[in-house]
């Protein structure tokens, strides 16, 4: 493990990454909160549907 190699290469990457626009951290939000809302929903009928099965679920 050559830390100061790793240390060189860590600082390279930061130096490129850059500061995404409003416009691209907008876009990037409403992605993942859709994602975050579509895989609720999808728990939220898997629930519904065990709780309606007689003899599964709570």
């Amino acid at each position: 493990m050559d830390v100061p190699y790793d240390l060189n290469s860590y600082i390279r990457v930061l130096k490129l990454a850059s500061t995404p626009s409003t416009d691209e951290f907008l876009q990037v939000s409403k992605i993942a909160g859709a994602g975050i809302i579509l895989v609720g929903f999808i728990g939220f009928l898997i629930f519904a549907i065990m709780s309606l099965l007689p003899g599964v679920g709570a």
